[in-house]
C-alpha cells in the first residue's frame, strides 16, 4: 500500500501505530498493516462465534471492506483461532480478562503485555495478545463504548510495534504461523500458562 512516501517516513518511528482510524493501516509497512488487518479478523471470527446474532464488520472495527478476502489473511486468522480453542476454554484466565476494566485498563493491558513476551516470544503468546485484546473490543462492542475499540488495536499494534517486529521479520511475517500450526497444541496449553501467570505478577507489582 505505498504511498510515495516511503524514503521519508519510516513506519516503526511514528509515535502512535495507525490501522484503527477510519479503514487507515500503516502505510508502507506491511507487518504492522497485516498485523492490523489479522487482529481484526481475529476479533471478528471469535465475536462470530461467541456471539452469531452480533454482526460486526472491520469497518466496525476501524478497517476497510474487503480486507478480510485475501486468502492468505484467512488463512493466518484461521490458524491463530485452531491456537485460541484451548486459551478460551481456560476458566481461571476468562476471570483474570473480565477485570481488565475501567480507567486503568491502559496500563493493565501494557503492563501484562510486557510480561507475557518477558521471557521470549512464540505465536501462542502472540494469541493470547490477541485473545486479550478480543475480550476488551468485544466489551466495547457490547456496553457501547465503541470509541475503546480504536484505542485496544492501537495498544496491540504499540506491542507488535515495540515487542514483536523484529521477531515477525525473522518468521517472514504473520504467515509465518501457517508453517508452524504443527505444534499449535503445545503453544497454546503454554500461552493460557503465560498469560495467567502475567496477570498475577502483574498484580502484585503493581
Amino acid at each position: 500500500m505505498a504511498d510515495g512516501h516511503q524514503d521519508r517516513e519510516e513506519p516503526r518511528d511514528r509515535e502512535e501505530p495507525r490501522g484503527a482510524v477510519g479503514g487507515q493501516d500503516v502505510v508502507d509497512d506491511p507487518i504492522m498493516e497485516q498485523g492490523a488487518v489479522v487482529l481484526r479478523g481475529y476479533v471478528i471470527e471469535r465475536i462470530n462465534t461467541q456471539d452469531p446474532a452480533r454482526h460486526v464488520s472491520s469497518e466496525d472495527l476501524g478497517g476497510d471492506p474487503g480486507e478480510q478476502q485475501d486468502p492468505k489473511i484467512k488463512e493466518v486468522v484461521e490458524q491463530l483461532l485452531k491456537i485460541a480453542a484451548d486459551i478460551n476454554r481456560n476458566a481461571e484466565l476468562q476471570r483474570l480478562i473480565n477485570q481488565v476494566q475501567g480507567p486503568c485498563a491502559e496500563e493493565i493491558f501494557m503492563g501484562v503485555a510486557r510480561s507475557i513476551f518477558a521471557d521470549g516470544i512464540n505465536w501462542g503468546r502472540v494469541v493470547a495478545l490477541f485473545h486479550l485484546a478480543y475480550k476488551l473490543i468485544y466489551k466495547a462492542l457490547t456496553t457501547n463504548c465503541l470509541d475503546n475499540i480504536k484505542m485496544v488495536i492501537n495498544w496491540v499494534l504499540r506491542v507488535v510495534r515495540e515487542r514483536l517486529y523484529m521477531w515477525l521479520v525473522q518468521q517472514g511475517g504473520w504467515e509465518g504461523v501457517i508453517s508452524t500450526f504443527s505444534r499449535w497444541r503445545t503453544v497454546a496449553v503454554a500461552a493460557s500458562l503465560v498469560l495467567i501467570a502475567s496477570f498475577v505478577y502483574y498484580r502484585k507489582t503493581r
